[in-house]
């Protein structure tokens, strides 16, 4: 199995460290969520009912009633190798490493590219697949952009995969209101703009041929009925979404203007993270474990994927690591 961040028992251990005086900003997760009321006590003793509002929600949501729901958007980065015969696959770089491994599992012939060869490489590639805004380096594409990439992908009917994961905080720039047409597949998630991930909660936006294999698969009961009670309710608070929109970007905002004063300048980011490419980012990942901050390493290229403080308190704690390197580099 692939790293991922979120392993926040293995640096407890490592460091000897308690978990309450860690500060995980290492999974790009909205720390201050959709707040889940009390739930009723039936979602605990009824199986889930697959005729119930979900569905429904989402499609106001999206913009789309061609959609499927996932237990999580990692149930489809799994499962859509699968129904197709082995390909040329083209996975931008870097991206959530989830989507290379799957195709190369399932046989197909995967290369990661950079942005700048995708118009020079369409011709031969089967499927492209596109974190749209990238993780980690926060790429975000226009839509026109990606619509002509398809449409030359269609002439030899070939997929355009888009891993949407991150845009929530700018619906607009999101192919989910477009019609579903063939070979326009769109992976969704309420983990990240809604702090949901315990819930498991994806989606898959596509045609209908490609939803139907997709049901089959999950079999009966893929989403607990917890986890559907949480997100109906969640996609329908429309003042919470757009209140929490301004807050994510002026937060963003002010981690990247933090990072800056300490010598770690944003090379790019979202509104839900900040990423600093740099050669020592192992050396700073440690530093910072070292002090109860737990980032996302990646070796490949050498940086650091810095999520959001939650409160005030925390925004301290990451400041005072953040000073405690500066002393240290200039001792």
């Amino acid at each position: 199995m692939l790293e991922h961040g979120g392993k926040l028992n293995h640096y407890i251990k490592k460091y000897g460290i308690a978990s309450e005086y860690w500060l995980d900003l290492s999974t790009g997760i909205n720390p201050n969520g959709w707040p889940v009321p009390p739930l009723p006590e039936y979602v605990w003793t009824r199986l889930p009912e697959q005729d119930d509002d979900l569905l429904t929600a989402a499609a106001d949501y999206y913009g789309n009633e061609s959609l499927i729901a996932l237990p999580g958007s990692q149930a489809a980065i799994q499962f859509l190798p699968q129904l197709r015969e082995p390909c040329r696959v083209k996975v931008i770089h870097p991206c959530y490493a989830e989507h290379a491994y799957s195709w190369q599992k399932a046989g197909h012939d995967v290369e990661a590219i950079h942005h700048d060869e995708i118009d020079s490489l369409l011709a031969e590639t089967d499927v492209l697949i596109i974190i749209n805004p990238t993780n980690p380096s926060g790429r975000q594409y226009k839509k026109q952009q990606l619509l002509s990439w398809h449409q030359q992908l269609q002439q030899h009917n070939g997929w355009l995969v888009i891993d949407e994961a991150f845009i929530d905080t700018s619906p607009d720039e999101s192919l989910c209101r477009l019609p579903a047409i063939p070979g326009l597949l769109i992976l969704r998630s309420v983990g990240k703009f809604f702090g949901l991930a315990g819930c498991r909660v994806g989606f898959l936006i596509a045609e209908q041929s490609v939803l139907d294999q997709m049901k089959e698969h999950l079999g009966p009961w893929p989403i607990a009925t917890a986890s559907r009670y949480i997100t109906i309710h969640a996609f329908k608070d429309t003042d919470w979404q757009q209140h929490c929109r301004q807050q994510l970007q002026f937060q963003s905002a002010r981690l990247a203007q933090l990072l800056t004063r300490y010598g770690l300048s944003p090379t790019a980011g979202t509104d839900l993270f900040q990423w600093v490419r740099l050669s020592v980012a192992k050396d700073i990942h440690e530093k910072l474990a070292k002090n109860a901050i737990l980032t996302r390493l990646f070796e490949s290229p050498a940086s650091l994927r810095f999520g959001l403080p939650a409160n005030e308190q925390q925004w301290q704690q990451l400041e005072k690591a953040l000073q405690s390197l500066r002393v240290d580099h200039e001792t």
